[in-house]
């Protein structure tokens, strides 16, 4: 399925891998796609909130989480994670993404997936989908991105 991804959407799977890296997170889920998406200019300006506001949210996501089971990592830091040939693999939930992206791009008769076309799938995933729930701790409406998405606005 990459090879039917533009530039730019290739672009925004490296920078969910490296997000997922600067994390300390061993696989590339829907939070780092968004993150990856918010590498790119045009989805700062639909999404509203950019990069370090988005990475700011979901450290207060994982700080929270953890405290419910009662855990305070205040003070901790992340272990890096070492450097791997194998490739880093998608949670079910980014696999899921690609092919609504696909979607997105055979509805705006594309041939290629775009940055814009992950976004759009992206804002399909609901809650408990850590995408979702970043969004939603970031105050995004999902409409109205949606709708700034389609007009370009």
């Amino acid at each position: 399925m990459f090879e039917q991804f533009a530039a730019g959407a290739r672009e925004v799977v490296t920078s969910a891998l490296s997000e997922a890296t600067l994390r300390g997170d061993r696989r590339i889920g829907t939070e780092h796609l968004l993150l990856g998406v918010l590498h790119e200019p045009g989805s700062v300006r639909a999404l509203g909130t950019d990069l370090e506001t988005a990475r700011a949210a979901l450290d207060a996501l994982d700080r929270s989480a953890l405290a419910a089971v009662g855990i305070d990592i205040q003070g901790i830091e992340r272990p890096s994670i070492p450097a791997s040939r194998k490739r880093t693999p998608f949670t079910s939930g980014a696999r899921a993404v690609l092919p609504r992206a696909l979607a997105e791009t055979r509805k705006a008769s594309s041939r290629r997936i775009t940055p814009e076309h992950l976004l759009l799938a992206l804002l399909d995933c609901e809650q408990p989908d850590p995408a979702a729930e970043l969004m939603a701790q970031l105050g995004i409406d999902r409409a109205a991105v949606r709708e700034r998405i389609r007009t370009g606005a």
